[in-house]
């Protein structure tokens, strides 16, 4: 048996030679096509549908409940959405401009309180605390005003004319911080005609509460030169980096806030919150410029009239700023970069600029843009002046 197998072996040895390069060869690989990087656009790209059903958007947040929250100036109204902007409710507030959330789900809203002085009527600037949890249920349908504050009755017993003047801007709520006691206080930005009201600070100031709506003090910021506890002017837009989602929200008490003074060239700055063996203080924090990005938050005069800002609550710790003199949004990176650094396997180094914008109606143009808002992947800006809400997506986060 053994020799009728080698006998069959050596019959096929000739075919199995003649059969060119059968053994030992290399196996032809060009039929496998090998991948290669094709670079495409960096930008934020325009995703619909908007949000048409209002008059005058000026404020856009995310809540820490995930819901969508927009004031309607024109309206006097919030009004609530869900991510696939369905409308839940709305709650009407008298001349409200800005709101915002705390980690507790309540809402802080900037309106007006009509308020009797000396036999005038006056509409003070006053900060409303809004319980969302009714007895039937939760969301704006139940939702009830818990707490006032009203200028500038929360430091002082007295009034002047000039108190009338005072508007509350924006309201950012701070990080957790147990050594000093502020796990869900909030910073208010203020802006007025006084120098110094009362030995409180200057009417331009930002401004703490606890998170029982107790006043604390105004910020004095530690610059280089020195202490200065009238460091602000005029501050508008305020954004902690306090950001939903819940479980992930920065616990740090760094704000950032913009400026409406004209005569301010740094009009977006960053205010550090830092601890020492003898305590805490606020300290102006400059990026570092890097030359491969064509842009920098630090440029002086490189804004106009910034009135919207943001950080984005994922890893990419975004930094959105919306301008509403030059129509446009700005988008930096966590350390104050103009633009998106490029992807791992480009071959780049450049970073590559996504702000945008521009005067019009067009679906990357805007009309007064204000509040601005980052959540999913998804940049949220309110065109007040094309009554509508625009949405948008960075090409890199399409899958």
């Amino acid at each position: 048996m053994i020799k009728n197998k080698y006998i069959i072996f050596l019959f096929l040895l000739p075919a199995l030679v003649a059969c060119d390069k059968f053994l030992g060869d290399k196996t032809n690989i060009d039929f496998i096509e090998i991948p290669t990087y094709l670079p495409r656009e960096i930008a934020y790209v325009p995703i619909q549908p908007n949000i048409t059903n209002l008059e005058r958007p000026i404020d856009i947040i995310i809540g820490f409940d995930e819901l969508i929250y927009v004031v309607d100036e024109a309206t006097e109204q919030i009004i609530a959405y869900d991510e696939a902007l369905n409308e839940l409710g709305s709650f009407y507030v008298k001349g409200i401009t800005s709101v915002t959330q705390d980690r507790q789900f309540d809402l802080l809203a900037i309106g007006k309180k009509d308020t009797v002085i000396n036999n005038v009527n006056y509409a003070l600037s006053t900060i409303y605390r809004i319980n969302m949890a009714g007895a039937n249920g939760y969301g704006l349908s139940h939702a009830k005003v818990t707490n006032t504050i009203t200028h500038p009755f929360y430091f002082k017993s007295s009034f002047s004319t000039s108190d009338a003047q005072v508007t509350f801007g924006d309201i950012g709520i701070i990080g957790s911080n147990s050594n000093f006691n502020i796990n869900n206080s909030y910073y208010v930005s203020r802006t007025g005609p006084s120098a110094n009201n009362a030995g409180q600070g200057p009417d331009d100031a930002i401004i703490t509460f606890s998170n029982q709506d107790v006043y604390i003090s105004p910020i004095a910021v530690n610059t280089s030169s020195g202490l200065y506890n009238n460091y602000f002017k005029k501050p508008f837009g305020l954004t902690s980096f306090c950001q939903p989602p819940q479980i992930s929200a920065s616990n740090s008490p760094d704000f950032i806030f913009t400026s409406l003074d004209p005569g301010t060239p740094l009009k977006v700055q960053h205010i550090q919150f830092v601890e020492s063996d003898f305590g805490a203080e606020y300290n102006p924090l400059i990026y570092p410029q890097d030359p491969l990005a064509d842009g920098w938050i630090n440029d002086a005069n490189k804004f106009s009239k910034p009135m919207g800002i943001t950080v984005a609550g994922d890893q990419s710790r975004y930094i959105f700023v919306t301008d509403a003199e030059k129509d446009s949004v700005y988008q930096f990176t966590s350390t104050g970069l103009e633009g998106i650094p490029p992807p791992p396997a480009s071959g780049e180094v450049r970073y590559q600029k996504a702000s945008f914008g521009g005067s019009g109606a067009g679906p990357l143009q805007f009309n007064e843009p204000r509040g601005i808002a980052y959540y999913n992947n998804i940049l949220y800006v309110c065109d007040a002046g094309n009554h509508r809400v625009s949405r948008f997506k960075l090409t890199l986060d399409f899958e």
